[in-house]
């Protein structure tokens, strides 16, 4: 992953950013040697960058269609999930993050207890519970390490509707250790027979208080923000950037304050905006002073981290240092932390941003 001078050198939240989507890939080929798993055509680290990095605009599919390449080496393995959520912590220190949301599917790190059984592994003996232990694990230790606070969001996805009311239920044994959320990821084209099953979980999240946000206005239209928020009762959207193409819509959603959670890069490699930079939605959101923030989304498959946002921000977005103050102040306010640690955390960026208010 490909590190650069950030313009915006003071403490960041980042709140949209999925831990299988960071993977270190000196972790995956570690894991691969050391399993004499085969990789086609990869017979080193920058071999496996090549093979899984997206270097221009295509499509949701194809950014999603690197995960078969770089997830059988860590799948199923206890030291895996453990070190990729460790060094996942050690990465965001490095970039000035001090708090973080990072999401991810615990069945797609399992191999026991999931129907199916993911990347086409044998069944093993790790569950989605204990895979959510040893993220827990790895994050913790991480945090005492490098001096940042680091929660999780637990993902459903959209082609697996048999497996959220799992999620929701593991976001309800670990609600008061470490996770904060749930979300729904995945192709916002799949409706009909999968919906229900992703309304109950959600229905159950709101039931039991625990937050929601929800991939949508990413790939899909309007419509599936619409859905997300009346129906899913999402408290913030993952990308949202369609959302602008339906004024009533996204005028309802400003007056609402809903938080955005915006990832320039990776919309452009996903195909999900305008390949000009300088076209891109986040400029709209950003002259109607929405409620939005700055995130990676995934550093694995585009090659990139944080600061390559912030440079994009500025260079084709016209961000100014109070502008990435102003993002960052969002992601607070909108984070998922209780009350007083939420204050906790907002009294600390105000005093690091020399600030009483914006």
């Amino acid at each position: 992953m490909e590190t650069i001078s950030s313009p915006f050198n003071k403490p960041k939240v980042q709140l949209h950013i999925h831990l299988d989507a960071a993977i270190r890939p000196e972790t995956v080929f570690y894991f691969a040697k050391k399993k004499q798993m085969h990789l086609p055509g990869i017979e080193s680290i920058e071999d496996l960058k090549k093979k899984v990095v997206c270097n221009q605009a295509g499509s949701l599919t194809e950014f999603l269609s690197k995960f078969e390449i770089f997830m059988p080496p860590v799948v199923g393995d206890r030291e895996a999930v453990k070190r990729i959520a460790y060094e996942f912590v050690e990465t965001e220190a490095k970039q000035g993050v001090i708090y973080c949301e990072v999401r991810y599917s615990p069945q797609l790190f399992a191999n026991c207890k999931v129907d199916p059984i993911p990347w086409g592994q044998e069944e093993g003996d790790l569950t989605p519970d204990e895979v959510v232990e040893l993220v827990n694990q790895g994050l913790k230790e991480g945090e005492k390490d490098f001096n940042i606070k680091v929660k999780s969001i637990l993902c459903c996805l959209r082609h697996m509707p048999s497996w959220s009311v799992d999620v929701v239920e593991l976001c309800k044994k670990y609600h008061k250790d470490g996770v904060v959320g749930i979300d729904l990821a995945g192709d916002e084209g799949l409706k009909g027979e999968t919906f229900p099953g992703h309304l109950k979980a959600f229905q159950e999240a709101v039931r039991c208080g625990i937050h929601r946000t929800v991939h949508a206005g990413e790939a899909g239209p309007p419509s599936v923000v619409k859905e997300a928020v009346e129906m899913l009762k999402a408290e913030r959207i993952g990308h949202g950037y369609h959302t602008i193409h339906d004024p009533d819509l996204y005028k309802r959603l400003l007056d609402k304050d809903m938080h955005f959670e915006m990832c320039p890069y990776c919309s452009y490699i996903t195909g999900a905006c305008d390949p000009d930079f300088t076209k891109h939605p986040l400029i709209q959101f950003k002259k109607d002073r929405a409620n939005y923030s700055l995130s990676s989304d995934g550093p694995l498959p585009t090659g990139r981290t944080l600061e390559y946002d912030y440079v994009l921000a500025q260079k084709f977005m016209g961000f100014t240092e109070k502008d990435f103050m102003r993002a960052n102040i969002n992601a607070a306010r909108s984070c998922f932390l209780p009350e007083e640690e939420k204050k906790e955390l907002l009294e600390r960026l105000y005093t690091a941003y020399g600030m009483t208010s914006l």
